[in-house]
């Protein structure tokens, strides 16, 4: 009786035909999504002289981009340049007024030491370390700021002058001195004509002096960046 009433088990399986025909519509379903999914990338973001890093190769670029990345490559050589030019103008400026032997900023340190170091100046000014020496009076409040009255010529004998005065002040008085250098043709450094300091009721007090005596021998000279010093 019980064998009678069990159901045909035939009926609860599918066919080999049917399951295999599953499989494959699965498979090529899975497939196709992992295909879709890789070859569908996010766009990159276009490439313009302001956001352009060079992490996009030359040849991956649109004529656009290109054309984006050599404005902003010849603009900053162009940059590059100028900061070249600028930095050897501020080189050539600070080498003329500074380290120059016919620097008048060196001339003036050197005679300002002078001055101190003078017995006659230190008697007329006071202590030679509170000497402050400066150049035109102007608005500017900083002594060192104030330009220096100066001027370099050449003669018709070829001769270059180099002319230059500036003020002194000490502790007791203050006054003005002038100096005078001279380079000949065949020198290649200056030389003093002249180096003195006049103060207001005072003789003037002659540092350096060739025309005194022209027909005595020339004084031994320090030879100092290009400049005799005596």
């Amino acid at each position: 009786m019980s064998t009678l009433c069990r159901p045909p088990q035939s009926l609860f399986k599918f066919p080999a035909t049917l399951r295999s025909i599953a499989g494959l519509r699965l498979y090529a379903t899975q497939t196709g999504l992992g295909t879709s999914s890789a070859t569908h990338r996010p766009r990159r973001k276009a490439v313009t002289p302001f956001n352009d890093d060079g992490r996009v190769a030359w040849g991956d670029l649109t004529a656009g981009e290109k054309a984006a990345r050599t404005t902003q490559q010849t603009f900053n050589f162009g940059f590059i340049f100028l900061g070249a030019i600028l930095t050897g103008g501020v080189a050539f400026v600070l080498y003329t007024e500074v380290f120059s032997a016919d620097s008048k900023t060196r001339v003036f340190n050197r005679a300002v030491d002078e001055v101190k170091k003078d017995s006659r100046c230190t008697a007329l000014l006071g202590d030679g370390k509170k000497i402050i020496a400066y150049g035109e009076p102007t608005w500017n409040k900083w002594a060192r700021a104030r330009p220096l009255a100066s001027s370099l010529r050449k003669d018709q004998y070829g001769v270059d002058h180099l002319i230059l005065h500036f003020n002194v002040e000490g502790p007791s008085n203050k006054g003005v001195v002038n100096l005078h250098m001279i380079k000949k043709p065949s020198d290649d450094e200056f030389v003093y004509k002249y180096l003195a300091l006049d103060v207001k009721g005072h003789q003037r007090v002659y540092l350096e002096n060739t025309d005194a005596s022209p027909n005595s021998p020339a004084k031994s000279k320090t030879k100092f960046f290009g400049v005799s010093w005596r």
